[in-house]
């Protein structure tokens, strides 16, 4: 019976526990890039040259300052499908070149990917250090805070693999919970069975978390130089506040195509034209 019932958990482990990854480069982000301002000389290419370009000349036009190349390149490969470290590069160029708002859009599209990468959320305070708008939080209950701390210390895929990882070794821990005949081989799978159902359960809840985050992307960035918030999704609407480029809201409703209902880290809420934010 005893071995009818492992047999069985070892079936479900091939059904329940997956999870699916996505397409983002593990590579490393580039480290230690400081911002700052300078001059560039621009080279433009053809939409024929950019279908061949690597992040190699990219990062070359890059390190000689040329940032408008630096950009064309960047955004060419971001086509061909999303890398955190080609976001976080794009970030920069933007950044060096006075653009804010797109340096902030790029820099949270690599968060995005990468939540526990250190560089990518200092330069991100760098440029938000840049904007116009301060806008207090509401504050969390610390357990709150605690938990969305530790859901962003890794990206879905890394919470996945510890998912799957700590479920093999709760097949081994039951294996010798059940067969073994020694009292001191039996506790010691009871107890650390437990301790790895538990560290399964949470890495496939924090996995998800991640995973809607990068499905849905209900938060977008301010991408006019300044947007009226209105009270109605109408030109006619009760002017309510003012919003410059560069600024994080979150699309509380967007259904409509012309407009989008936002809400601001501190729980004031409006409607702006769709075409003044940029999804994340």
């Amino acid at each position: 019976m005893r071995k009818i019932l492992f047999f069985i958990l070892m079936s479900m482990s091939i059904t329940c526990f997956g999870q699916d990854s996505l397409n983002v480069d593990s590579k490393q982000v580039n480290e230690g890039d400081s911002i700052h301002a300078a001059s560039t000389t621009t080279t433009m290419f053809s939409n024929n040259t950019l279908d061949n370009v690597t992040k190699t000349e990219g990062d070359s036009a890059y390190i000689k300052e040329d940032y408008t190349a630096a950009i064309q390149i960047y955004e060419a490969l971001l086509k061909n499908g999303e890398a955190a470290e080609v976001y976080y590069n794009l970030g920069n160029s933007y950044y060096k070149i006075g653009e804010i708002a797109k340096a902030v859009l790029n820099y949270e599209r690599a968060l995005l990917l990468q939540p526990g990468n250190s560089d990518i959320r200092a330069n991100l305070e760098v440029a938000r250090a840049k904007t116009i708008d301060k806008v207090e939080a509401i504050p969390e209950i610390f357990f709150v805070s605690w938990i969305k701390s530790l859901i962003n210390s890794m990206s879905v895929d890394a919470w996945a693999t510890l998912g799957i990882i700590s479920f093999i070794l709760l097949i081994v821990a039951l294996y010798f919970f059940i067969f073994s005949k020694q009292i001191l081989w039996k506790k010691t799978g009871f107890i650390s069975g437990i301790i790895f159902l538990i560290i399964t359960i949470c890495a496939n809840l924090f996995a998800s978390e991640q995973k809607e985050h990068l499905v849905i992307r209900n938060e977008a960035i301010v991408m006019n130089p300044s947007v009226t918030v209105r009270s109605t999704p109408s030109e006619s609407g009760t002017s309510l506040f003012i919003l410059h480029e560069g600024r994080k809201v979150s699309i509380k409703d967007g259904s409509m195509k012309e407009w989008k209902e936002i809400r601001l880290e501190d729980g004031k809420v409006g409607w702006v034209p769709a075409s003044a934010i940029e999804a994340i």
